[in-house]
């Protein structure tokens, strides 16, 4: 058992296997994280002196819902945001970041930021950007104007994400309620179901 265990180490130890939609960063013993990234494919590593670690390089959906579970401070999601308005109205908040890691840059983020990005950047960055952005906007501006609210979001987003090496694809706006006595009340925003081969799908 031993003597497998060993042969497993070693011969495993030689090779990085990196599936489809993923790269992979080496940290070497010696030179600390290497600034190289490996692409899906079998890559050789030197056992037990260098160490791998894999990321998820597709676009991930972060979603901003009412009941999502917080239990997890490293899931993709969150409770919906709560802002007022330039004219005064407190609003609550429901979408969905999409973004991925700058592949390139990946070295970088497990160096700096480690493996939790979404409770270090993508939670509290996504938070303060959404409401800021509708502090800037009234209730009319919200209503009309969907598609520049979701720009501007993304934007902001970018903005903030890029020299932390992720990139934001895109804010898609849910749902936008108007809070009344602390409840979430009146719908001001609500995405419109879309009808694909005869079945309705929610946006």
């Amino acid at each position: 058992m031993v003597v497998s265990f060993l042969v497993d180490e070693v011969v495993g130890g030689f090779f990085i296997s990196v599936p489809p939609g993923h790269v992979a960063c080496v940290y070497d013993r010696g030179r600390g994280v290497l600034p190289k990234v490996w692409g899906p494919g079998l890559h050789f590593k030197i056992p037990f002196w260098q160490i791998a670690k894999l990321f998820n390089a597709q676009i991930l959906e972060y979603s901003i819902r009412d009941g999502f579970d917080v239990s997890n401070k490293d899931a993709l999601g969150d409770l919906p945001v709560e802002a007022t308005t330039k004219d005064g109205e407190d609003v609550s908040i429901e979408g969905s970041v999409m973004f991925r890691i700058d592949k390139q840059n990946a070295p970088e983020l497990w160096e700096n930021i480690g493996e939790n990005m979404v409770s270090k950047i993508v939670r509290p960055i996504s938070r303060s950007k959404i409401a800021t952005t509708f502090s800037e906007l009234t209730l009319e501006q919200i209503k009309r104007n969907r598609v520049y609210v979701e720009e501007k979001i993304k934007a902001e987003l970018q903005g903030s994400f890029e020299y932390r090496g992720i990139n934001c694809e895109g804010f898609l706006l849910s749902t936008v309620r108007l809070a009344k006595h602390g409840k979430a009340a009146d719908i001001l925003v609500q995405a419109e179901p879309v009808v694909a081969a005869g079945l309705p799908t929610a946006v």
